[in-house]
């Protein structure tokens, strides 16, 4: 493409030119949707359905479920869908829309983990000012604070990124990830996108240390209760929690600060994978592993659903 010329579509990469390959993708990416789409629902309808599961922690758990899904429907039917017709095509405007809400659905998911650990802080180390501090209208308040944020955090990142002149429209990567796109600048300077990067890395770190002191102080406070039975409970409710944001840190971290090529690479696709997939196909695993609670509420639902057919 020249110079300085508008871009109306962008090229996703190919995973292969033969057919059998591409339906294989197809296969699959259809495979860790369906595992990420029923694991997310099953979680939601739980929580949804089952009233002893209508508090503050599993109410967090519904919305981060509800964010897991938007996340992995924003970038994989649209890779699906490209293998299935033998196209790398995406439309501008389509592009855009993959860079705000997959950023949004992403940002929104940290900012949940970040509510999930104040909740189980003031669960273990207030609880008698629990039902107080962590009311309905305060959890309201919370979850539209993490919408809100998570928006404003898609839009601030779409915005930078499509400010600037593209030269090219090859983006090595199978959905219209950020750093791939920064390649195809006509120009090395993109400050818009350098600002909102900037921001990123602060409210990522703040958000990092506030959930690991919040941990340190939850984990004293568990090791001075007297007995086994409770610090047993408590561990159990902190756990699953913690396994999610290592699961989400560890992944992003990893696909992030490796050094990136910019030639398509099958590794970059596997650490794409790994933080962008992986997370929202795990996390219902998780919590529903060592919970008993959410273990009986989604027996009950799968008997429900059972009985229905």
């Amino acid at each position: 493409m020249n110079n300085h010329t508008s871009v109306s579509e962008f090229l996703l990469i190919e995973f292969s030119k033969i057919r059998e390959l591409q339906i294989l993708h197809f296969l699959i990416f259809l495979v860790l949707y369906l595992a990420a789409l029923t694991g997310n629902l099953l979680i939601i309808s739980a929580v949804a359905f089952d009233r002893r599961l209508h508090t503050p922690m599993y109410f967090f758990l519904m919305n981060l479920a509800l964010q897991d899904l938007g996340q992995v429907s924003v970038i994989i039917p649209k890779s699906m869908i490209n293998s299935l017709l033998n196209t790398r095509k995406i439309s501008y405007a389509g592009c855009v829309a993959q860079v705000l809400f997959f950023i949004a659905f992403a940002g929104c998911d940290f900012a949940i983990l970040t509510v999930m650990a104040y909740d189980r802080y003031v669960a273990i180390c207030n609880p008698l000012q629990y039902e107080m501090i962590m009311n309905r209208r305060a959890c309201l308040q919370m979850i539209a604070g993490v919408w809100v944020t998570g928006l404003l955090y898609g839009v601030l990142h779409a915005s930078g990124t499509f400010a600037a002149t593209f030269c090219c429209n090859i983006v090595n990567q199978f959905f219209c990830e950020v750093p791939q796109l920064l390649k195809l600048y006509c120009s090395k300077l993109y400050q818009t996108e350098m600002i909102a990067v900037v921001i990123s890395v602060l409210i990522v770190l703040g958000g990092f240390i506030f959930v690991i002191t919040t941990y340190v102080q939850i984990f004293t406070a568990v090791l001075k209760i007297p007995s086994v039975q409770g610090r047993k409970k408590a561990f159990s409710t902190c756990l699953p929690h913690l396994l999610v944001f290592s699961t989400l840190v560890l992944t992003t971290s990893i696909a992030h600060l490796r050094p990136s090529s910019d030639t398509p690479s099958y590794l970059d696709l596997v650490f794409s994978i790994l933080y962008s997939i992986v997370p929202p196909m795990l996390n219902p695993v998780i919590y529903s592993m060592r919970n008993k609670e959410i273990k009986v509420a989604l027996s009950k639902l799968l008997g429900v659903c059972s009985n229905a057919f």
